[in-house]
């Protein structure tokens, strides 16, 4: 049985992995560098870069499933930054996972592109900060939570700047 809503559940995957690549990359390349045989010791790095990749694809796809239904709480513009977090979050992973594949290759070529994906993956770890940061306030600042509470089926009673007030409140 799958979670509901389906979005927080797996927006933690591409988190974890884009945290977990930068060491993989870095432990690959000790590795290498210490006598390991490149193809070997890159492939763990590299199998996190394809997850990296595929489970940032998955987020995007269904934080757009429901982005509809959130936006009767949250501000679209709000929704509208993380949602261009979240691609450029995907771009890039999509990139050092393309750079990443280069580095199985032995040689020169493989051996730069070891060391490219290496830096890129500084750069993915930054954009999913960015992304994180952005759902984050949707769900603590923009109460995008309120949109699953079972009580809170409808926004009749939100103000126009997008966010909910409760009877009672402010």
């Amino acid at each position: 049985m799958l979670p509901s809503p389906l979005h927080p559940a797996v927006v933690h995957f591409p988190i974890v992995f884009a945290v977990l690549l930068p060491l993989a990359a870095l432990v690959a390349l000790w590795a290498i560098r210490k006598g390991a045989a490149p193809l070997r010791a890159w492939a763990f790095p590299m199998a996190i870069a394809v997850g990296l990749t595929a489970s940032a694809w998955v987020a995007l796809q269904t934080g757009e499933a429901e982005e509809e239904r959130v936006e009767a709480f949250v501000a679209e513009a709000a929704i509208h930054e993380h949602e261009e977090a979240a691609e450029r979050f995907l771009l890039i992973a999509g990139v050092v996972t393309l750079v990443a594949g280069a580095g199985l290759l032995s040689g020169v070529f493989g051996s730069a592109a070891r060391l490219v994906a290496t830096a890129g993956t500084v750069v993915v770890l930054l954009a999913g900060v960015q992304v994180g940061r952005a759902g984050g306030e949707l769900v603590y600042e923009h109460g995008a939570a309120q949109a699953y509470v079972s009580d809170a089926a409808s926004p009749a009673y939100m103000p126009s700047g997008g966010e909910r007030e409760h009877e009672g409140e402010r």
